[in-house]
């Protein structure tokens, strides 16, 4: 008789990753799971609980597979740099992981935490991209309120393109998407005087 394989929570959520990359959170289940795994749907059930419990898990998980280099691929770069590195991410994210992207970046957080990122009632609430701001500050001597605009401006110009090139329908290259987004953050920039080079 073969060896009986010990079903492990960090098997149970790389599963319910390829899933969701693969089809999408309504795929994201105990019975898909456990055929995945190949194995009754007791060990998923036991280590979780409720898929509730196992979707704020996916969640954690999911957002750091997406952008858990990111810190990493943007040090040591000057803020201009660094702050298109943090959109293209984004971007290539939203093309090559559709589901996930709009299970972290588009579907409402409360239906799967329970709560919104940084506690606040509205997106619009809070500083976009702190990060970024902070690099930018740093490194320029421009007022801190035309910082912010540009960082939320070109942050939200992203999002919009990223969100239609979730859609197949929609699709531009990758490329071309990322070339939109540094052209119009360069326009940003520029109206605050922050020159970026032509090209990263």
């Amino acid at each position: 008789m073969g060896r009986k394989v010990r079903i492990t929570r960090e098997m149970i959520i790389n599963a319910a990753y390829e899933l969701l990359d693969e089809s999408g959170i309504n795929a994201v289940a105990i019975k898909s799971i456990a055929a995945k795994l190949n194995c009754s749907t007791q060990p998923v059930s036991w280590q979780f609980g409720s898929m509730a419990e196992l979707k704020k898990e996916l969640y954690s998980y999911a957002v750091n597979k997406m952008y858990g280099s990111l810190e990493e691929q943007m040090k040591g770069k000057d803020a201009v740099e660094a702050f298109f590195v943090s959109g293209v991410n984004y971007i290539s994210n939203a093309c090559d992981h559709p589901h996930v992207f709009k299970f972290v970046n588009v579907d409402d957080p409360m239906d799967t935490i329970g709560e919104r990122p940084h506690g606040e009632a509205s997106i619009f609430s809070r500083q976009f991209d702190e990060g970024a701001l902070k690099i930018f500050a740093d490194q320029y001597d421009v007022p801190a309120d035309q910082l912010a605009e540009m960082v939320r401006d070109t942050v939200i110009y992203t999002h919009g393109l990223a969100m239609m090139m979730m859609f197949d329908n929609y699709r531009l290259p990758k490329e071309e998407a990322c070339r939109m987004m540094y052209n119009a953050g360069a326009k940003m920039m520029k109206a605050i005087g922050i020159t970026a080079p032509e090209a990263l």
